[in-house]
């Protein structure tokens, strides 16, 4: 998962996707603002068939914490 939402997230900043780690923060390290993130949060709904709730998404701050929950969705 984690390579695929390197993918997605490169769509959106100039970062290289080898510097994205699972303790890169969305906001401090990788530069998205608040808008790409919702944006770049519903390329990742469709991808993987899920659906966020965004009351939840505002307490996530690095990658590794996203793809927790977007596993924890998955089921």
């Amino acid at each position: 998962m984690l390579e695929k939402i390197k993918e997605i997230i490169v769509n959106y900043v100039e970062v290289n996707p080898d510097e994205i780690t699972e303790e890169s923060r969305f906001i401090e390290d990788i530069g998205l603002n608040s808008y790409d993130f919702m944006c770049m949060l519903g390329d990742i709904e469709t991808e993987f068939d899920i659906s966020v709730d965004e009351s939840e998404i505002v307490n996530i701050r690095t990658v590794g914490e996203a793809i927790a929950y977007f596993e924890s969705l998955k089921g």
